[in-house]
């Protein structure tokens, strides 16, 4: 049987229009990290065309191997600035700084994850392999919806998420900014796109 995690852990829900206050297990993760503008920087193309091939090497590895099927997860990245308007009413791309990331199942080890690289790597195709790491992600208590449309548009939301319905609820950021994209910009139309917003909160 193959596992699909996006629908067996609750926090890859979430509803559109609707803030809601979720605890986020501790799930491990496949991460580069970058900064400058997705949509022009070189490194975030050189991530992802290093990230996928090590992800679907683990996948194909586990299934024939481990005797353990899964489906592949969707890309995540963990996003930050030194000034945290640079996303919501001061949006500037440049400032970002970012943690591209594919969720990976327990079992898969740091063993299999180097047994991956070598193999991906004689194809000589990821530019980035030795960025490349396998990590837990501790999340815990926080905040998330799901925004429907373009992600250039994801500031009004984020604002709202930072400034009235956190503090409303008596709750502080912590951690860094979570975006989990269901949708393949390649293949879908801008205002379709699924994107999961999410913030790390303590009470």
């Amino acid at each position: 049987m193959k596992s699909d995690f996006k629908k067996q852990i609750p926090s890859y829900m979430a509803k559109h229009g609707q803030f809601s206050v979720v605890t986020v297990p501790s799930l491990q993760f496949l991460m580069i990290d970058g900064h400058g503008d997705p949509n022009t920087a070189q490194s975030y193309r050189d991530s992802l065309a290093t990230l996928y091939p090590v992800a679907y090497k683990l996948k194909f590895f586990s299934k024939s191997e481990l005797g353990r099927d899964y489906t592949v997860m969707p890309l995540e990245a963990l996003w930050w600035s030194d000034d945290m308007k640079s996303f919501t009413s001061a949006r500037d791309k440049s400032r970002w700084d970012w943690t591209l990331m594919n969720m990976v199942p327990d079992w898969i080890t740091q063993e299999h994850l180097d047994m991956a690289l070598e193999m991906v790597a004689k194809k000589g195709e990821a530019p980035l392999l030795k960025a490349l790491r396998l990590e837990p992600v501790h999340e815990g208590l926080s905040v998330q919806t799901l925004h429907i449309g373009p992600y250039d548009d994801e500031g009004p939301v984020l604002e709202e998420m930072h400034n009235k319905f956190i503090p409303e609820k008596s709750l502080t950021m912590i951690g860094r900014h979570h975006e989990i994209y269901l949708g393949d910009p390649r293949r879908t139309a801008p205002e379709k796109l699924r994107t999961i917003l999410r913030q790390p909160v303590k009470e």
